[in-house]
């Protein structure tokens, strides 16, 4: 029976020389049990005074608008609404942004997951805020003269078309060198898209109504969201891990040749 000296480890399972070690793969979808714990820390990073106070001041601007209209005898129309809207579209721009990026990307999960539930953290404000602008509107507006409820949906339409615009317009500055500037830069950016698509002869045939029709401008704005969406998830997209964990070759350690004296 040979006796292993204590000198020496277990070397059991241990690369043969010569040969390159492999980084372990990291088993997919693994990453999903990390988001309960996550769920708190992006609710916390989510700019909630910047999307509130947008949505709110919207609001108010479409409620002193209401009550004028109604003091005068005017009616309030659909472009007031995308009017008041606007300050809702510009905070929404700062909500992809990630704050910490850094630390973000040194966590065990895509890059992508902290925009993205910043986003749906802003689906029910924006929401809730598109339903109180509809009741201020419809409320100035006699029944036979707003017609049916499907005449609202090209509004909705529009206006879902310029929320994910301006989110395409901020992840995509997110991936640049102003990431810091995002919504700075996005803001501006989507108003310029927005003020093309309306007075822009070749767009509003298609996007704005008169000329277009009722049933062609919705779908052509759900198109414009949709492609617009496809932008953020390929702009959104990043690499499981940026730094790099490729581990040296391991070489089988050389004898010490003795000194001759």
């Amino acid at each position: 029976m040979i006796s292993r000296s204590p000198d020496i480890g277990n070397t059991e399972g241990a690369p043969i020389a010569g040969q390159s070690v492999r980084p372990a793969r990291r088993p997919r979808l693994s990453w999903l049990r990390a988001l309960p714990l996550l769920a708190w820390p992006i609710t916390r990073m989510m700019p909630w005074a910047t999307l509130i106070t947008g949505c709110l001041v919207g609001t108010v601007f479409l409620a002193v608008l209401a009550h004028v209209a109604q003091a005068s005898g005017w009616l309030l129309g659909q472009g007031n609404v995308c009017l008041a809207f606007l300050p809702a579209v510009a905070a929404l721009a700062f909500v992809p942004r990630v704050p910490l990026r850094p630390v973000t990307q040194a966590v065990p999960v895509p890059a992508w997951v902290a925009p993205a539930g910043h986003l749906l953290l802003a689906v029910p404000v924006l929401a809730a805020t598109c339903w109180a602008q509809l009741r201020i509107m419809t409320r100035t507006i006699p029944l036979h003269i707003l017609g049916h409820p499907p005449a609202i949906y090209p509004l909705i339409a529009q206006l879902t078309g310029w929320c994910a615009v301006t989110v395409a317009a901020a992840a995509c500055v997110g991936r640049s060198r102003d990431a810091d500037l995002g919504g700075a830069v996005a803001a501006p950016v989507s108003f310029a898209a927005i003020a093309l698509a309306w007075y822009t002869p070749i767009t509003r045939r298609i996007l704005v109504e008169p000329p277009a029709t009722v049933h062609g401008m919705t779908i052509a704005w759900y198109a414009v969201a949709t492609a617009a969406l496809a932008l953020t998830c390929a702009a959104m997209r990043d690499q499981w891990h940026r730094y790099s964990r490729n581990l040296p070759r391991l070489s089988s350690p050389r004898p010490v040749q003795p000194r001759r004296l």
